[in-house]
């Protein structure tokens, strides 16, 4: 095997074949967000563990995973891309494997808190390599556009297969097909990935500590109301720690040597926009992956696998706004009017997803808003991650993905926590305002759907907020072009966008 160049250069057709690598690795870290899901109970009759600790198959890789990615970013920037990629793809494998053969829950939840570590690794990187090996704007928009439709079509993507593998196979297919598609970017990446050398800059350990700790507080606490009670201490107690930890490591990165997120980084309009925009979209998602595959499989009828073939039209309609919004629109206008108009046809998809009822047939009621919410996501994605990574010197590519990544993750968890609280309100308060006697299954059933309908109203909003952040930091025109490195000091391209 011979051995890679330094960096593929601007006409070298390596960089379409890198693309490629760069999409399947980050594919897989996607569908295993909704893939696991599915195979849950499945899962639990196997291995025998109660409802209490089925969360915990979930909760071990969000907190893993989502407390560890600013580290994972900038261990990227100073080790390698290549290096932190590779450790991520086969411990990511290795891990799925572990889980896969899993004989009890203890080695379960094991398995899925190392597959958390191995992503916080894997996905900044996946961006950040996208980030340094496509910087052409033509080229990059064509790039993104890809990465874009991976990125937001994932989750429908692991439903389909999720209930395919669990219905056809086993649960246990859920994970040992992260084996099959790590190969590929394994194989081919080792060949065609450049390497890097060491950078001689040191770890911020008093930053690592106060982040990752104070995003698991968060992960946590977030994750722990969305299952329990919001007064709990466990809830609250966590929360205020993170928000303290997070506010501490803000103030710590101002001051330190060589900051683990150096301020220049987020306090760019356009990327600090575009972090925004990702907390923001994890958050209103929740509605659409959630709460509607609910609906379909408690109230419909659908299996698991019929859930995913559902959401096809959305991934879709996502890849093509994806694709669009990137090679056509992001280089004449920029990314101020693709996010909020996104948003905003998120907000309207959210509408119509209130119309549904207990007798509604898809064709007619779901077809339409997945198909117009794959456009918005379609939109933001093309915006968002190209924004993400854009004016960012190489040293800073990986934090920077990270970065992205954890405003996701965080969105995430808040939507988990505050959107199946509302859901909950909402039926309790329909049961007891309808109920005339005793409630019956009829009341049970229409309280349900209107907790439903309540979330989506408030997931619109929560759009309609994101429209409006988009509009007030993002910058008016296209993003601007990087400057070559012997035309410009470095830092040049960093105050140009301040």
């Amino acid at each position: 095997m011979s051995e890679p160049s330094a960096a593929p250069t601007a006409k070298d057709p390596r960089r379409w074949i890198i693309l490629a690598v760069i999409c399947v690795a980050y594919l897989m870290l996607t569908l295993d967000v909704t893939v696991m899901n599915l195979a849950l109970p499945s899962a639990q009759k196997a291995l025998h563990f109660s409802n209490a600790n089925k969360q915990w198959v979930v909760t071990a890789y969000a907190l893993s995973y989502g407390s560890l990615l600013l580290f994972c970013g900038r261990l990227a920037d100073l080790i390698g891309r290549r290096q932190t990629f590779f450790v991520g793809l086969v411990g990511f494998a290795a891990a799925s494997a572990v889980g896969g053969a899993a004989n009890s829950f203890g080695m379960l939840v094991t398995a899925r808190a190392c597959q958390g570590v191995f992503a916080a690794l894997l996905a900044p990187t996946s961006l950040s390599l996208l980030a340094t090996t496509f910087t052409d704007p033509k080229e990059r928009g064509k790039a993104f556009g890809a990465f874009g439709a991976v990125a937001a079509s994932g989750g429908g993507l692991g439903l389909m297969i999720g209930g395919a593998l669990t219905s056809g196979l086993n649960w246990r297919w859920c994970m040992y097909v992260n084996l099959i598609f790590a190969a590929f970017p394994l194989i081919v990446g080792l060949r065609l990935l450049p390497y890097e050398p060491r950078r001689k800059a040191r770890m911020d350990v008093p930053g690592v500590l106060m982040v990752s700790s104070g995003l698991f507080c968060l992960v946590y606490g977030f994750s722990n109301a969305g299952k329990h009670d919001w007064g709990s201490t466990s809830t609250w107690g966590f929360l205020v720690a993170g928000a303290v930890l997070v506010l501490m490591f803000a103030i710590w990165q101002g001051r330190a040597k060589n900051p683990l997120l150096p301020p220049r980084v987020v306090l760019d309009r356009n990327r600090g926009g575009a972090y925004l925009t990702a907390l923001v979209v994890g958050t209103g998602m929740f509605g659409v992956f959630l709460f509607l595959i609910y609906y379909m499989q408690t109230d419909l009828g659908y299996s698991a696998f019929q859930s995913g073939v559902a959401l096809l039209p959305l991934v879709a309609v996502t890849a093509v706004s994806a694709n669009v919004g990137n090679i056509r629109l992001m280089p004449r206008v920029g990314p101020r009017p693709l996010v909020p108009a996104g948003m905003l046809i998120n907000a309207v998809g959210m509408v119509l997803l209130t119309r549904i009822k207990p007798d509604s047939h898809y064709a007619s009621t779901i077809l339409v808003p997945v198909m117009v919410i794959g456009l918005g996501m379609g939109l933001i994605f093309a915006a968002a991650l190209n924004t993400g990574t854009t004016g960012i010197q190489p040293q800073d590519a990986g934090v920077a993905s990270a970065t992205f990544n954890s405003g996701q993750q965080l969105g995430g968890a808040i939507g988990t926590a505050l959107l199946n609280t509302i859901a909950a309100s909402a039926t309790t308060h329909y049961m007891t305002s309808h109920a005339t006697g005793k409630p019956g299954p009829e009341l049970a059933h229409l309280a349900v759907i209107h907790g439903y309908t309540t979330v989506f109203w408030w997931c619109a909003g929560i759009f309609v907020a994101g429209a409006v952040i988009g509009a007030v930091l993002l910058r008016s025109g296209p993003l601007p072009v990087p400057a070559r490195p012997s035309a410009k000091p470095a830092a040049e391209p960093e105050k140009a966008h301040s």
